[in-house]
């Protein structure tokens, strides 16, 4: 099943908060790993879409 896309905002945001839990160690160790796991998802899909911007203005930047 393909997972949902959220908004660019909404996965930094999810970011933030997780890395604030982790800072104010509001996370327990049985959550740690999957609070992590998410960041991680989360942090990849931000990278993907930043590089595809990247290039969508490249190729607009170069065709100008």
């Amino acid at each position: 099943m393909a997972k949902k896309m959220i908004a660019y905002e909404e996965a930094l945001a999810e970011i933030e908060a997780i890395l604030g839990r982790i800072q104010r160690e509001e996370i327990t160790v049985d959550t740690l790993a999957r609070e992590v796991r998410r960041a991680t998802e989360l942090i990849a899909s931000c990278k993907e879409r930043l590089l595809k911007a990247e290039a969508e203005v490249n190729k607009i930047v170069e065709g100008a």
